[in-house]
């Protein structure tokens, strides 16, 4: 469990490439691409920063964020066809995206095994890029779901695991 944020990191590093297609084939030009990932990196130092200025950062809900995220993705694997409003859905998709990474970014810098993790990250990136570049049968809607759907599993997992502290140190105070 407590592995959980590094695969959220390799996981986001691996499956950027996929989320990169989708994209780039929803902006039709390379102006809104380009608008879409600067609204993006905007979002996200919004998410850094509303968790560097949280007072209690003892209970972060961290699991929300996986929970988003998750369900972002699993909403961007889903989209099959093109419509009028997607820009719009995209942007939504952008900020919202951002702003999660941004808060859990902020959040897994202080965690204590950051530092393992940033070591492991560089090695389990480089492995999975591997792997995934000797995958040529499926969609990146495929990745993109499946990514999702392990994010909603690492939420499910953040959750019990928070419950489950919160329920020991009752039964310690009692």
């Amino acid at each position: 469990m407590k592995n959980i944020p590094l695969i959220v990191t390799v996981g986001q590093v691996a499956i950027l490439p996929y989320y990169i297609i989708w994209l780039k084939e929803a902006s039709m030009t390379y102006t809104l691409f380009a608008w879409f990932f600067a609204m993006f990196s905007f979002a996200a130092a919004w998410g850094y920063r509303v968790y560097q200025t949280k007072k209690n950062k003892g209970r972060p809900y961290i699991f929300f964020v996986y929970a988003g995220m998750g369900t972002v993705y699993l909403a961007v694997g889903l989209i099959r066809t093109p419509f009028d409003s997607l820009p719009y859905v995209v942007l939504l998709i952008q900020i919202l995206l951002g702003f999660l990474q941004g808060y859990f970014r902020a959040w897994h810098i202080e965690q204590k095994e950051y530092h393992l993790h940033a070591v492991h990250h560089y090695l389990l990136v480089g492995c999975a890029m591997i792997g995934l570049s000797l995958v040529y049968v499926l969609s990146p809607s495929f990745f993109l779901n499946l990514f999702g759907c392990l994010m909603m599993v690492c939420a499910i997992g953040e959750f019990f695991r928070k419950k489950d502290a919160m329920e020991k140190s009752n039964e310690i105070g009692d």
